[in-house]
Protein backbone atom coordinates (compact mmCIF):
# COMPACT_ATOMS: atom_id res chain seq x y z
CA UNK A 1 0.00 0.00 0.00
CA UNK A 2 2.65 2.29 1.06
CA UNK A 3 4.64 1.97 -2.70
CA UNK A 4 1.55 2.40 -4.47
CA UNK A 5 1.06 6.30 -2.47
CA UNK A 6 4.83 7.00 -3.00
CA UNK A 7 4.40 5.88 -6.83
CA UNK A 8 0.99 7.74 -7.27
CA UNK A 9 3.47 11.00 -5.38
CA UNK A 10 5.87 10.60 -7.82
CA UNK A 11 4.00 9.91 -10.92
CA UNK A 12 1.75 13.42 -10.11
CA UNK A 13 5.20 15.39 -8.68
CA UNK A 14 6.76 14.63 -12.47
CA UNK A 15 3.35 15.87 -13.85
CA UNK A 16 3.16 19.38 -12.52
CA UNK A 17 7.10 19.84 -13.19
CA UNK A 18 5.86 18.89 -17.16
CA UNK A 19 3.40 21.58 -16.68
CA UNK A 20 5.98 24.32 -15.45
CA UNK A 21 8.44 23.16 -18.11
CA UNK A 22 5.92 23.78 -20.78
CA UNK A 23 4.75 27.21 -19.76
CA UNK A 24 7.98 28.70 -19.07
CA UNK A 25 8.93 27.48 -22.84
CA UNK A 26 5.21 29.26 -24.10
CA UNK A 27 6.41 32.40 -22.19
CA UNK A 28 10.15 32.64 -24.14
CA UNK A 29 8.51 32.37 -27.08
CA UNK A 30 7.73 36.04 -27.25
CA UNK A 31 9.94 37.45 -29.41
CA UNK A 32 12.08 36.12 -31.65
CA UNK A 33 15.79 36.46 -32.82
CA UNK A 34 16.40 37.59 -36.29
CA UNK A 35 17.61 34.14 -36.69
CA UNK A 36 14.44 32.22 -35.49
CA UNK A 37 12.78 34.39 -37.70
CA UNK A 38 15.00 33.61 -40.87
CA UNK A 39 15.16 29.60 -39.60
CA UNK A 40 11.24 29.53 -39.78
CA UNK A 41 11.24 30.43 -43.29
CA UNK A 42 10.56 34.51 -42.94
CA UNK A 43 12.19 37.65 -43.06
CA UNK A 44 12.87 40.41 -40.59
CA UNK A 45 10.83 43.14 -42.03
CA UNK A 46 12.86 46.54 -40.46
CA UNK A 47 10.80 49.08 -41.76
CA UNK A 48 7.02 48.07 -40.30
CA UNK A 49 7.08 48.04 -36.63
CA UNK A 50 5.19 46.22 -33.99
CA UNK A 51 3.34 48.73 -31.08
CA UNK A 52 6.60 48.36 -28.94
CA UNK A 53 8.51 49.86 -31.84
CA UNK A 54 10.17 46.90 -32.24
CA UNK A 55 10.87 45.07 -36.39
CA UNK A 56 8.30 42.02 -36.88
CA UNK A 57 8.73 38.49 -38.80
CA UNK A 58 7.53 38.22 -42.42
CA UNK A 59 6.05 35.21 -43.64
CA UNK A 60 6.85 31.66 -42.45
CA UNK A 61 5.83 30.00 -39.45
CA UNK A 62 6.07 33.29 -37.13
CA UNK A 63 4.26 35.76 -39.46
CA UNK A 64 3.80 39.01 -37.53
CA UNK A 65 5.70 38.43 -34.30
CA UNK A 66 7.86 40.41 -32.99
CA UNK A 67 12.04 40.42 -33.34
CA UNK A 68 14.00 41.60 -30.71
Amino acid sequence: MRIRRILAAVIATAALAGLGLTGATTASAASLTPGECEQGGGTVNWSHTSAAGTPTCKGGMYDGQMVD
